[in-house]
């Protein structure tokens, strides 16, 4: 499939419903409103196809980015093509859940989601924060280094009430996800969490909304799902 066919494709597949949802999220025109589980039979198609997922990350159209995503070989975006990524990622389910979990398959994900931590700006901590996310609840524990994860809840407990909103909800979901998902540090990760409380997002005209990752770690724990591990992080 060529560009102008999935272009065609994305659009047959738009839903009025799923724009304003979009929408009311933070996208911006140009979008269709592709319901991400309607993206599937055409990814099946393509597979990994970087120069198509090039071409439809740069029309700047939400639903194309997202599908560039599904499409990309994590392996082979250097680390100039990751920070181009994250250049255009304008919000943050770009920025979280495209060039983040696409990030989280390349073998530079942890040395790229440190630089953007360390950045300063919201989508760019945001995306790191996030990466580790999905690299925790992946990858086997040893993959970590555990004083460095260790290091990195300090930092959440002692900056997150004063940091940007979207990057306050990205580090609530790594407290979350090292108390679930990371063996080593569940104990400090539910301390840190208690510590922590509740951490309020503001939002543009709408109500803020209210996080506490202690007590959704408590929920996984009466589950019995510490530890849990997914298979796989691109959909």
């Amino acid at each position: 499939m060529d560009f102008e066919t999935v272009m065609q494709e994305l659009e047959a597949l738009g839903k009025e419903r799923m724009k304003k949802i979009y929408i009311s999220n933070g996208a911006k025109e140009p979008l269709f409103g592709v319901a991400t589980g309607a993206m599937k039979p055409m990814a099946k198609k393509i597979k990994i196809n970087q120069p198509l997922a090039e071409e439809l990350y740069a029309t700047g159209n939400y639903d194309a980015m997202y599908f560039a995503g599904i499409i990309a070989d994590p392996k082979a975006m250097t680390e100039s093509d990751y920070d181009r990524w994250i250049d255009e990622a304008y919000f943050y389910m770009l920025s979280d859940y495209v060039v983040a979990v696409t990030l989280s398959e390349s073998d530079i994900a942890q040395d790229v989601s440190d630089k953007w931590i360390a950045s300063g700006e919201d989508l760019r901590m945001s995306a790191g924060w996030s990466c580790y996310c999905w690299l925790l609840g992946n990858r086997k524990d040893h993959e970590f280094s555990e004083s460095k994860i260790s290091d990195m809840l300090e930092v959440v407990k002692n900056t997150i009430h004063n940091s940007p909103e979207r990057t306050k909800s990205a580090m609530n979901n790594f407290l979350y996800t090292v108390g679930t998902s990371y063996l080593p540090l569940h104990e400090k990760a539910v301390d840190t969490a208690k510590e922590v409380g509740i951490v309020e997002i503001k939002r543009d005209n709408k109500k803020s909304s209210f996080l506490n990752a202690y007590e959704n770690i408590q929920k996984q724990i009466d589950k019995g799902k510490i530890g849990f591990k997914r298979k796989y992080v691109r959909c």
